[in-house]
């Protein structure tokens, strides 16, 4: 996988946080400070960058004997996160608990890094290196999640449902693209 497909991946993967951190921007309106913005993006970058390691442990112990079907795994795994992103996206956004302590950012920062669960498991499968991934991935959503929390205080949430759509979208075509690639023509 090069540079600019995991690139595209990792914003995939980070625009539900980034759509989630627009909700809490938006929840904490204008006591939301610079800080505030940053240790959103540090949650949830963190989680997306654990979260694929851990899937990748768990992919790179099956790795050999899926090896034949790897690339449908792929991109059943891409194909249903991004499907899941955009049937969430025609929810309403529900505004959220404006703080920003553990006990309300784990399980936001968990459910949003699900997907990169999966993802990582791909990841095994593909071989890909996973320390740069889980790298460019935390580092991704952890600029796009700082600048969606600030995003929400000053715009709301109108553009929440935009986010997750063009997740799931980037998410699919990403399925595609590597299930294309092993295939060759069609």
């Amino acid at each position: 996988m090069n540079l600019w497909t995991l690139f595209l991946v990792a914003v995939g993967l980070s625009l539900d946080a980034f759509a989630v951190s627009i909700c809490k921007g938006l929840s904490a309106g204008e006591r939301l400070r610079p800080a505030h913005c940053l240790l959103c993006g540090v949650w949830f970058g963190g989680f997306q960058a654990l979260m694929p390691l851990l899937g990748w442990l768990l992919g790179a112990r099956f790795r050999d004997m899926i090896a034949t079907v790897d690339h449908w795994i792929a991109f059943g795994l891409l194909g249903a996160i991004g499907l899941n992103m955009l049937w969430g996206a025609r929810e309403e956004a529900e505004c959220l608990d404006p703080s920003l302590s553990p006990r309300a950012m784990l399980p936001l920062a968990v459910a949003t890094s699900i997907d990169a669960l999966a993802a990582g498991v791909t990841f095994a499968f593909l071989q890909v290196g996973i320390l740069p991934a889980v790298a460019l991935i935390g580092l991704t959503t952890l600029v796009l999640s700082s600048i969606g929390a600030w995003c929400g205080s000053g715009f709301g949430a109108r553009f929440r449902a935009r986010a997750e759509r063009a997740g799931g979208v980037i998410l699919i075509l990403m399925g595609f693209s590597i299930l294309l690639d092993h295939l060759g023509p069609l």
